[in-house]
């Protein structure tokens, strides 16, 4: 066994954590803020589910648990493992780059908001970059990447046009026009995908380095 295998062990197990406890805490509070509001709990869990954010957390969140726990045959491919990378990476860098400064969470609210767009995106990545299974794949996979995001997006629109509620501002079509939201939905494919190639790159990259022998640096011999 390699040394860094505890040290990968615990950082996913903090993960694991960290990813529950910010899904099921804003899944809370969406729910306590929809009865205090007249509605049932329910139609606050639904909300909070509409959120590319709290999906994506919570793929995190499945996703890593099996990796930790779960039998060989039902851990996550490292192709999976690598797109989630770039959705939650998207997660991180859209919220600190567009919505950051667009409100301002207090109390529990403001931890579950640090979870999920700062912490678990921060944790994921370093777990993905340092110690997740990696697996060599073709320059197509990067599209096939967009299907999640894709999905998402007919979805949020679907939902948007039937009840006049859009998650994000900048695919809000009745306040933006349809025009300006479908360019702005281009724009995040096209980050989708760069980052998806640069995620397949990076693989590429880290197969071709040589290994260090179990026995240690063969330099130090």
């Amino acid at each position: 066994m390699q040394r860094t295998e505890p040290l990968g062990r615990a950082l996913l197990l903090l993960l694991v954590l960290l990813s529950w406890l910010g899904v099921l805490l804003q899944l809370w509070l969406s729910a306590q803020l929809a009865v205090a509001g007249g509605f049932s709990w329910l139609s606050g869990v639904w909300q909070a589910l509409s959120y590319f954010t709290v999906l994506t957390n919570l793929w995190v969140a499945i996703v890593s648990s099996a990796q930790l726990r779960a039998a060989r045959w039902l851990r996550a491919r490292a192709g999976i493992l690598a797109a989630s990378a770039v959705y939650i990476g998207v997660v991180g860098l859209i919220y600190s780059l567009l919505l950051r400064s667009t409100w301002a969470p207090a109390g529990l609210q403001k931890l579950a908001d640090v979870l999920l767009h700062d912490v678990v995106p921060a944790a994921y990545l370093s777990w993905w970059l340092g110690f997740a299974p990696k697996q060599r794949a073709p320059w197509s996979a990067a599209l096939w990447w967009l299907a999640y995001p894709l999905a998402y997006m007919v979805f949020t629109v679907l939902g948007g046009l039937r009840s006049g509620r859009y998650p994000y501002p900048f695919a809000d079509i009745g306040a933006l026009g349809l025009a300006t939201a479908l360019r702005n939905a281009l724009l995040l494919l096209g980050l989708f995908y760069l980052l998806a190639l640069a995620a397949l790159a990076l693989v590429r990259w880290s197969g071709r380095r040589p290994a260090i022998p179990r026995g240690g640096d063969p330099g130090a011999r």
